[in-house]
């Protein structure tokens, strides 16, 4: 429920890949529009640094937002141990710089202390209104294409319900919000793809199209766990302990307060030049400029590493890992022992040059059928493979060596008994994580890309262009997070809140002046 925005520089990157009206100035009235801040008062300002600037913010949007009511044990230690690092608090992290130390709003509504999000912001509130009928637990089959004159044209779609299959028609237009995972998996199965992947699933070749589920981006995430003083309560110990997490439900039922409101509010977004010098940055980003591109797809590949290798300068002053720390184990990789507690120092890389791909499954080719929806798309995220994984890896790991100083360093290091994972050393010797990390990469759950906004025809290494519109398919748009052509420096929620409000205003404008 983090609830932030990349620096400016992001949202011009897309701009600067093409995306006439995507940039920060562009963006910003969208962000607004699709929030409702409730201010934090003087003393939490003061006690919580729960700051924000008013005219960078909505006030009647759909979407609440609001500072935690109630903070963890080990926020009150969190800015005062990045001051020491050398790390400023950031007043205003939603005017677009989110570099420093700062309190994450989340999507809650602070009355009911319950999650805004979709459902009740935008849905309950139009329900009634007889031109939307939402069907709940159908699932899309395929996108109906018709052939026109040599043209495809979206005239509807195909899907089951309890057990039926059913089909709708448009004069309209079919809007496509599914993810970065299975919007690209229905465009495929729509017969809209590179024609070996839709061939190899049994999928009728429509329109080709081999930029459809690359450009997976995501945040690799590393989670260093760290034994803390056995006293301090965390949502973890209610798992185990079934007399605190009934008096914690019912101080949640009949007050809306206690252990179950609190949510990781820990920031810290860093440039690399925090903690390396100018010439490591520049020797790193030299590999990067060794091979040049010969293909189409190589040079819209060569355009996004230029802006990537542009922030390893000592100039760009831009949010490149992200460091959250909060109470409880969200390792995968370790099991918490019986009576300890624990907190965890999350960390993401941010604008990683490794990409990966999210395609239909090969049934065709292994089974002899044609793929359905049914059918999981198979996820290749390559964490630190191809063109510049070896940066990213040495990156993550270095960051990592920073990460560990953070609780290590006072007031945080107070409540701190141990490192449990990676296991502390006892040698006095500067670690090494780049083994660590490579072994437990997981995501943050941040895919973008795969229908990539940008370019004007099928040709271009893109999906969709700079309204939405899927290349070579009249009357089709994506508008979610798959369109997001790089990586941004934030938790991806406020964007795509921000895309949607921007999306439907374009779908609007378009119908208004007859171009869907």
């Amino acid at each position: 429920m983090t609830w932030n925005r990349a620096c400016k520089e992001d949202y011009d990157a897309w701009e600067e890949l093409g995306n006439t009206g995507w940039g920060w100035d562009d963006m910003l009235p969208f962000f607004k529009k699709s929030e409702r801040l409730y201010e934090s008062d003087a003393e939490d300002q003061f006690v919580n640094h729960s700051y924000f600037e008013r005219k960078f913010h909505g006030f009647d949007g759909p979407v609440h937002t609001s500072y935690p009511a109630l903070y963890g044990t080990s926020h009150q230690y969190w800015h005062g141990s990045l001051h020491s690092l050398g790390v400023e608090t950031n007043r205003s992290h939603f005017s677009g710089s989110n570099i420093g130390a700062w309190t994450s709003l989340t999507s809650v509504e602070p009355s009911r202390m319950e999650r805004s999000y979709s459902a009740t912001a935008y849905y309950r509130p139009n329900a009634g209104k007889p031109n939307l009928v939402l069907l709940t637990g159908a699932t899309v089959q395929e996108v109906l294409l018709q052939s026109d004159k040599g043209a495809w044209i979206a005239r509807g779609a195909r899907f089951t319900y309890q057990g039926q299959e059913h089909v709708v028609h448009t004069e309209g237009e079919v809007i496509v919000c599914a993810g970065s995972v299975q919007s690209p998996q229905l465009l495929e199965l729509s017969g809209i793809g590179n024609p070996e992947v839709l061939e190899d699933a049994g999928v009728q070749v429509k329109v080709e199209n081999s930029a459809v589920g690359e450009n997976l981006q995501d945040h690799p995430l590393t989670c260093m766990i760290y034994e803390i003083e056995p006293s301090i309560p965390t949502i973890e110990s209610l798992r185990t302990d079934p007399s605190a997490a009934k008096v914690a439900d019912q101080e949640y039922q009949t007050s809306r307060t206690g252990l179950r409101t609190t949510l990781p509010a820990s920031v810290a977004y860093l440039p690399f030049s925090h903690y390396l010098p100018p010439d490591d940055l520049a020797q790193l980003g030299h590999s990067m400029l060794a091979s040049a591109p010969t293909t189409k797809s190589a040079i819209q590949r060569s355009k996004r590493d230029s802006i990537l290798l542009r922030r390893f300068t000592h100039e760009q002053n831009l949010g490149q890992i992200e460091y959250n720390f909060d109470l409880s184990n969200y390792s995968p990789f370790y099991r918490s022992e019986p009576g300890k507690r624990y907190a965890t120092m999350m960390q993401m890389l941010q604008y990683p040059f490794s990409t990966g791909s999210i395609h239909v499954p090969p049934t065709q080719k292994e089974e002899g059928r044609r793929a359905t929806v049914e059918d999981k798309p198979v996820i290749d995220p390559k964490y630190y493979e191809g063109r510049g994984g070896e940066i990213d890896l040495q990156m993550v790991a270095k960051a990592q060596r920073f990460g560990d100083r953070i609780v290590r360093t006072k007031p945080l290091a107070g409540i701190v008994v141990k490192r449990v994972c990676p296991p502390e050393r006892d040698d006095g010797e500067e670690e090494d994580f780049t083994d660590w990390v490579r072994d437990h990469t997981v995501t943050d759950w941040h895919p973008v890309g795969t229908c990539a906004m940008g370019g004007k025809g099928v040709g271009d290494g893109y999906v969709v262009d700079e309204r939405l519109r899927v290349h070579g398919v009249k009357g089709l748009r994506v508008v979610d997070a798959s369109i997001v052509p790089l990586q941004i420096s934030a938790h991806l929620q406020a964007t795509v809140y921000a895309i949607g409000e921007k999306g439907a205003s374009m779908i609007l404008e378009d119908w208004e002046n007859g171009f869907a």
